[in-house]
């Protein structure tokens, strides 16, 4: 008789936490929907930033115009080198596809600053057309990424998104000095 009731209590204490878990489960809200994924990631207004790099920096700074809506800045960012003759534009992406896109842009060592920001990818065959201009093209483990060298900066196009997605945000682009 002893042995009855323990396995009937253990399956009536396990019937109680059930009934708990699902009441939690039942009123805690969550969502999800695809949009809720979409909202996961904060859309950033970068209009500040940006006016302010081009007041800093000593090359015109490229940001993009034009872009669907569909493009959300996600992060945004300019640090002025140490020797206060330049220094690093990024502004972080989402593409439509939710896939990662970032400008990156500075007027240091042009091999350091693309190992830098495209985390160690290499140069590959093939240029890419982004308008009338050629963009040289990087592949790497984690990012692959359009680069365009010019005098006195290095404008750099990656991240997850593929490369006729980088194309895109590249022909968007517009350099201005503030």
């Amino acid at each position: 008789m002893r042995g009855r009731q323990t396995v009937r209590d253990m399956v009536l204490s396990l019937a109680v936490i059930g009934v708990l878990v699902g009441a939690i489960y039942f009123f805690i809200p969550h969502d999800d929907s695809s949009d809720a994924e979409m909202g996961a990631v904060k859309r950033v207004d970068y209009r500040v930033e940006l006016i302010t790099a081009r007041r800093a920096a000593p090359y015109p700074v490229a940001a993009p115009e034009g872009l669907p809506k569909t493009w959300r800045a996600t992060s945004v960012s300019y640090k002025a080198s140490d020797d206060g003759k330049g220094g690093a534009w990024h502004l972080g992406m989402l593409d439509p596809e939710q896939q990662y896109a970032s400008i990156e842009q500075s007027d240091a060592t042009a091999k350091d600053f693309i190992k830098d920001v495209t985390l160690g990818a290499t140069k590959v065959a093939g240029k890419q057309a982004v308008g009338s201009k050629k963009w040289d093209r990087y592949q790497g483990e984690k990012y692959r990424a359009l680069v365009r060298e010019e005098s006195g900066v290095t404008t750099v196009v990656t991240g997850t998104a593929p490369y006729g997605r980088l194309a895109d945000l590249a022909a968007a682009l517009v350099a201005k000095k503030g």
